[in-house]
């Protein structure tokens, strides 16, 4: 084992586990000052029960011996044979430390989900959405493609630390589940402004502390692939959050709001691709980002679909265009993979039959859930309990006096 890997794994489970109430935050102070305990805690909750649906039977199903290319099995139920030596994912670093790395992953993805929903959804059905959802549809894809033996990762897909996984997964079963719940009261009608955007702004700043981690931490060791991570993560960022300055300018004035949602969307999409594309592939891939998430917002206005924080725009489709840039940009030179601007065609039509699995398994796993779940318990409270708010309604209890 390396002290050094080891302890920047360490070090990097600790910055993706601060992702996740960056993210509330970050999803917090864009609802209605009634909600916001209630949008807190959707994010936080997570890393409870996620925390323990892993321990117990995630990290097994996701990267225990595989079955047939679909599952893992139950080797690791309980973290049995999860120990303090290296495991069969890395060779440096204790399992136990590669287990937990993955754990924050598993945590953050579901959270991300509840955007599409704040404000409106049951408490008691979105926790039994989130233990079936990560365990139905996260498990199985992650084994599909990080797993040993999973068949998208056999296939050649390339997905550094979670474009497919994480950000296309969670995007577009956010705009399942909108489909499925339908929107807010009032919504078209009413004005549904953002009650604390220095609260946006505070979590975009934190996720974007906490994705070198993400990113750079899926080198799982201190080395210079995870320098490269590093470098063309803040790269994206950097680019998007300008590009979505601009973008927002021409149209009206720079929005804050926007600058700060534009750097998210450039860590969403440089997220596959960092450890396999340069800064100058970054600076590209992130530049290009903004706009794809800009217009499909606007999009998705137009048609009055009610996905409440834009989660499909700005992790979905910029998932797929980071999934579908890295089969363009990836380096040969990075990291062994080259893309289409690198001579390999192939591996760009590679990156587009996983995503379009990725969609199609994620959306219609999601919907068939979310529609049992809405039969069985009901997905959204009473028009009374949202007419007062989901923090008093739901919790009993107001964030501000």
């Amino acid at each position: 084992m390396n002290p050094g890997d080891t302890a920047w794994i360490m070090i990097s489970t600790a910055l993706v586990l601060l992702m996740t109430p960056a993210l509330a935050f970050f999803y917090g102070g864009m609802v209605r000052k009634k909600n916001i305990l209630s949008t807190l805690n959707l994010s936080f909750i997570m890393m409870a029960l996620i925390g323990v649906q892993w321990v117990v039977i995630g990290y097994s199903l996701s990267f225990g011996a595989d079955h047939a290319g679909i599952i893992g099995g139950l080797d690791f139920v309980g973290f049995n044979l999860v120990g303090k030596t290296p495991g069969p994912y890395a060779e440096t670093i204790p399992h136990l430390a590669f287990a937990s790395f993955q754990m924050m992953f598993a945590v953050i993805t579901p959270a991300l989900i509840t955007g599409a929903f704040v404000e409106r959804v049951r408490f008691s059905a979105f926790l039994l959405f989130s233990l079936l959802w990560t365990t139905l549809v996260y498990d199985p894809l992650c084994h599909w493609v990080w797993g040993k033996g999973g068949w998208m990762g056999a296939m050649g897909a390339l997905d550094f630390a979670g474009g497919n996984v994480v950000h296309i997964a969670a995007g577009f079963s956010a705009l399942a589940f909108a489909l499925a719940i339908g929107p807010r009261k009032g919504f078209t009608i009413t004005t549904m402004e953002p009650h604390n955007i220095p609260f946006t702004v505070l979590g975009a700043g934190l996720l974007w502390v906490g994705w070198f981690g993400f990113n750079a931490g899926s080198s799982l060791a201190a080395d210079g692939l995870a320098a490269n991570a590093l470098v063309t993560t803040n790269t994206a960022a950097a680019s998007a959050a300008l590009v979505w300055g601009v973008l927002s300018w021409r149209e009206n004035r720079p929005s804050v709001m926007g600058i700060a949602t534009g750097a998210v969307v450039g860590l969403v999409a440089i997220t596959p691709g960092a450890g396999f594309v340069s800064p100058l592939g970054a600076l590209v891939i992130g530049a290009l980002a903004a706009p794809v998430s800009y217009y499909s917002i606007q999009f998705r206005q137009s048609k009055n679909l009610d996905e409440s924080l834009d989660v499909w725009a700005c992790h979905g489709m910029a998932g797929v265009w980071g999934a579908l840039a890295t089969g363009i940009f990836a380096d040969p030179a990075i990291n062994q993979a080259a893309g289409l601007f690198y001579g390999n065609p192939t591996q760009l039509l590679i990156q587009a039959v996983s995503v379009v699995v990725t969609i199609a398994y994620v959306s219609t796993m999601t919907f068939i859930l979310a529609r049992i779940i809405d039969a069985w318990l009901g997905l959204r409270v009473s028009g009374l309990a949202e007419e007062i708010g989901l923090d008093l309604s739901e919790h009993g209890e107001r964030a501000y006096s």
